[in-house]
């Protein structure tokens, strides 16, 4: 857990009318750029959000994934379209099941997929609960 561990931020890095006039928010789209080194460097892969509005966006969205991507779709404008969704739907099967990697419904609306090397466990959590002495 030693991304908890991280140093504070200093002074400078907010900006400057955020910082000192009080604000109860710090707007993030206004601070210096946070990449990782693996984003910066372009190399491993990375969690991607899309809506997905219909089969013809199959192509693009599997290259995301044949390049080792986590894909988080959202099917929201589709999903009243009974035959769109299930064709789109078992192609993105195809896809997982060609690069060995696996899908899961988040909720009514989303679905993530997970390519070779990635297992998405199917079984929801309980509530954690401290252990007491």
């Amino acid at each position: 857990m030693g991304w908890f561990r991280k140093k504070a931020e200093l002074e400078e890095d907010y900006p400057e009318d955020d910082y000192h006039t009080g604000r109860a928010y710090i707007d993030l789209g206004l601070l210096k750029g946070r990449e990782t080194e693996t984003a910066r460097s372009g190399g491993g892969p990375f969690i991607k959000f899309a809506d997905i509005d219909g089969y013809r966006q199959i192509p693009e969205l599997s290259n995301m994934v044949y390049e080792g991507n986590i894909l988080v779709l959202d099917f929201t404008p589709i999903a009243n379209d009974d035959l769109e969704l299930k064709r789109t739907i078992t192609e993105l099967k195809r896809v997982v099941e060609d690069i060995q990697g696996d899908i899961a419904g988040i909720s009514q609306n989303l679905l993530i997929i997970a390519p070779k090397g990635f297992c998405i466990d199917k079984k929801k959590m309980k509530r954690l609960q401290k252990n007491r002495l």
